[in-house]
């Protein structure tokens, strides 16, 4: 028997070629853990399973569809036996028949119930099938309008975290004479302040030791760069949220990543946390190499 619970589930089915993998892609970008081509048979093992779980898995998402042939002609009682129990909701995809045709045609892979058929005659099997799924679920998308970035906006509209971060930034220092980090979205060059390597009083120290900090930091332009830094971001990340993109790493580079990139990246991460929809963190790639 499933116990009550106060984890959330998400079945995620509809139209082939409506946008089901985006939609899987988009939820894993919000955190929920997301199985695709589940059994209906499944659902029930699913929750049970996340029950056992915890606060590990608080919200999953099952993407479900015609795929499972035979299984698939239970989903209706499965889903319904789960409403009782758990907190479940069903986002069902649709588009236009034109759109299906044009999506499968640009794929050049056959709808999964054509047969011997036509594209159409396969679409119009699944909307039968589909009927009564339809009619039940409680969110329906039609994405016949919407491209792939605009598809996942829309779900991370609806489905995100209230006060979730829509961007995560890495700001990483760097050395440069051990290579530019391949995964930067953004470099900087802090070598143009003066390098505390060469003041007996510091080279020991890194640029997290506050006296290191100060040095840099003080040094004619260095605040100023910081701050014109942080101030350019705010449309950058503004963009990346809209784009749907959901990761981002500013790498921030001096000689040996010991001291001036590692003060100046602290500093610029303090300036992004203010943004809004951003979350933060610092990562010093180089620092403790020799």
């Amino acid at each position: 028997m499933i116990e009550p619970t106060t984890q959330e589930m998400l079945i995620v089915t509809g139209m082939s070629g409506a946008g089901r993998s985006t939609v899987g892609n988009a939820l894993e970008d919000l955190g929920w853990y997301v199985v695709d081509n589940l059994p209906p048979q499944m659902l029930r093992p699913l929750v049970e399973l996340a029950q056992h779980a915890g606060n590990s898995l608080p919200r999953i998402a099952a993407i479900v569809d015609v795929r499972g042939g035979k299984l698939f002609s239970d989903v209706q009682q499965a889903i319904e036996l789960l409403r009782d129990n758990a907190m479940v909701r069903v986002l069902f995809l649709d588009a236009t028949d034109a759109t299906l045709v044009r999506r499968f045609e640009q794929v050049r892979r056959p709808h999964p119930l054509q047969g011997d058929g036509t594209l159409l005659d396969g679409i119009a099997e699944e909307r039968s099938r589909m009927a009564e799924i339809r009619e039940s679920s409680d969110v329906v998308i039609d994405t016949s309008e919407l491209n792939i970035h605009q598809l996942a906006t829309t779900i991370t509209e609806k489905f995100s975290e209230e006060n979730a971060a829509g961007l995560r930034v890495t700001v990483m220092s760097f050395g440069f004479k051990y290579g530019v980090p391949t995964d930067a979205d953004l470099v900087a060059d802090a070598r143009f302040l003066p390098n505390p390597f060469w003041d007996p009083e510091l080279k020991a120290l890194t640029g997290r030791d506050q006296k290191v900090s100060d040095y840099v930091l003080s040094q004619p332009g260095a605040a100023e760069f910081v701050a014109s830094y942080a101030a350019a971001m705010a449309p950058v990340f503004a963009g990346y949220q809209r784009e749907n993109k959901r990761h981002a790493t500013i790498a921030i580079g001096c000689t040996g990543g010991k001291h001036r990139s590692v003060a100046v990246a602290e500093e610029l991460a303090t300036l992004l946390r203010s943004l809004p929809g951003v979350a933060v963190s610092v990562k010093h790639r180089d620092l403790g190499r020799e």
